[in-house]
């Protein structure tokens, strides 16, 4: 496993991480929880340190999982690094919900800790943007949040480069902690926030980046090429959204057009999509996300995969996915 820092700060976290969105409290609390376990074993065996989570995965049951597969498990709190997002919010209540204001983020940050059963989270992240809350008032409330010990570094998710770069200036300006990660999605035809937008931020704030949706929700591991299977994700409730996506007959070309470059490569196409992100310089970590251990393992294999991404490959996958 290779280890990156999380862009200048000086926190080092595995280029293959594990998230548990869609995984964890979807299913018998019983069964997820031994699944839970399992697949945090097999991260871990296979030198994954960083595991990420958030506030709305399953309405709050995802973190309780997590959290009691670790104690479970009886990991030592040095041996990982562990998140949560914060937005979305579990009360449907004015100030509770949809807000980064100081009183929800305040809050949500004691209920996130209490379901992990932790005194504190590495990483916690403002999961959306809130153009009606001022970020001077959400970059106060995340200092004081790492000042009082609850989490050691804070971040965006999905924000612009415009308010990322507020968000650190207003921190810089008044001395307070900074900003160090977005986790933006990305992968092959998901690319322009991560290569384009935040281009500067990288060398101008030292941002770093722990990337979400590397397989672009299923749809690069060739699974959909026939249509929507059983027990996939796209069949889920609430996960409606995602089958026009994972249905899109020209996405769906240019997946089986990548998919040759993969079998050329004796790769799976889940293998050479990870390996693909890990490939850019500028990702700190790629989430994964798995329902068993032989996924997780299966997952990790990816990394075997970057010595075979030579520039000629990567043209290649340009030339598909781009045009």
């Amino acid at each position: 496993m290779e280890y990156r820092r999380l862009g200048r700060a000086g926190l080092k976290v595995s280029l293959l991480s594990f998230g548990s969105w869609v995984t964890f409290g979807n299913q018998d609390q019983l069964a997820s929880a031994h699944a839970a376990a399992e697949c945090l074993s097999a991260a871990k065996d296979a030198g994954v340190n960083f595991f990420d989570n958030a506030e709305t995965y399953a309405g709050g049951e995802s973190e309780r999982v997590m959290g009691g597969a670790i104690k479970e498990l009886g990991w030592k709190r040095h041996e990982y690094v562990i998140s949560t997002k914060l937005f979305w919010g579990l009360h449907d209540q004015v100030n509770m919900k949809n807000t980064l204001n100081r009183k929800y983020l305040t809050q949500a940050i004691e209920g996130s800790l209490e379901r992990l059963g932790l005194d504190f989270v590495d990483l916690v992240y403002c999961h959306r943007s809130d153009p009606k809350t001022p970020i001077e008032e959400t970059v106060w409330a995340m200092s004081d949040m790492i000042t009082r010990g609850q989490a050691l570094y804070w971040g965006t998710s999905e924000w612009s480069a415009d308010d990322i770069r507020a968000a650190y200036e207003i921190a810089e300006r008044h001395h307070l902690h900074k900003p160090v990660v977005e986790q933006p999605q990305y992968n092959i035809f998901w690319r322009d926030r991560v290569e384009k937008e935040y281009r500067r931020l990288y060398d101008d704030i030292g941002l770093g980046t722990t990337i979400w949706s590397p397989l672009a929700s299923g749809l690069l591991t060739g699974k959909y090429l026939n249509g929507v299977p059983e027990g996939s994700r796209a069949t889920l409730p609430g996960y409606e959204w995602l089958r026009g996506m994972l249905t899109d007959e020209a996405r769906n070309k240019k997946v089986a057009e990548i998919k040759v470059i993969a079998d050329e490569l004796d790769l799976s196409l889940a293998q050479l999509s990870l390996a693909w992100c890990a490939k850019n310089p500028h990702v700190s970590s790629v989430i994964t996300g798995a329902s068993s251990a032989n996924q997780v393992r299966e997952n990790m294999t990816a990394l075997d995969a970057l010595p075979l991404l030579t520039p000629e490959v990567m043209e290649r996958i340009d030339l598909i996915s781009l045009f």
